[in-house]
């Protein structure tokens, strides 16, 4: 009991020092690209995009930006609480589902097989399924715990405060945890439930993490800007002094 309270007074004073919005937009992120991730944007036989790829960087950069800050420790504990956050939402809107009523789309077509057709369709996209609930919480976490580490490892090393630093250690580890990410996916999903071939699962799970992290690197400035403004404002002050 005394070591569960600690760790929950360190919460308390970890989510009362990251900057809301930052919390906030790492949140939303982690719920929209799991949400939006059903949707493919393009598929071959070895290679397929969705158009979750578009937002799952958002997680990282916020990521790489608590990890500067704060450290890797507090970096795996904010993402946990957007993996808990998500899978409530998961269960809310897989609850909601299941209750009778039509969506918009619904009164878009003129023939009632095709309109209920639309709405068993979105139903079934924001229901989701289990399998991919608990596939994307468990590459989110391995991802989160690579992420973090690895960050703060190559940061105690190559990062001197200026933008050169900060860039080595935010594209090194996210290059590896989306890597990380996609494959764990791939390999409890994908693989699974979805037939995918071993040969598929590292291509896609290689192809997707180049995206990401290009997104990673085009943003990598804002990240930085960002973490430099909290050192600067002594935003955190409170938490970093627990921690010594």
């Amino acid at each position: 009991m005394r070591f569960i309270r600690s760790i929950w007074e360190e919460y308390k004073i970890l989510l009362r020092s990251v900057p809301s919005m930052v919390i906030a937009v790492f949140v939303l992120s982690v719920v929209l690209m799991n949400l939006l991730a059903g949707r493919e944007l393009y598929r071959s036989d070895y290679f397929c995009l969705n158009t979750g790829l578009a937002l799952s960087w958002i997680s990282f950069l916020c990521m790489d930006c608590i990890c500067k800050r704060f450290g890797a420790k507090a970096a795996t504990r904010i993402s946990i609480v957007a993996m808990l956050i998500n899978m409530i939402c998961a269960v809310i809107f897989s609850v909601l589902m299941m209750t009778p009523g039509r969506w918009a789309a619904y009164y878009s077509s003129s023939e009632p097989a095709t309109a209920t057709m639309i709405t068993a369709g979105i139903d079934s996209t924001f229901a989701g399924a289990w399998y991919v609930v608990a596939g994307s919480s468990a590459a989110m976490f391995a991802s989160t715990v690579v992420n973090s580490s690895l960050n703060q490892m190559i940061g105690s090393v190559a990062d001197h405060g200026n933008y050169r630093g900060f860039a080595i250690r935010s594209l090194l580890s996210t290059c590896a945890a989306q890597f990380v990410d996609n494959f764990v996916f791939s390999a409890l999903v994908s693989h699974v439930f979805f037939g995918w071939n071993w040969m598929q699962v590292l291509i896609c799970s290689f192809t997707s993490m180049l995206i990401e992290l290009a997104f990673e690197a085009v943003f990598s400035p804002l990240g930085y800007r960002i973490s430099k403004t909290w050192e600067d404002e002594h935003v955190g002050d409170l938490y970093l002094q627990t921690q010594h």
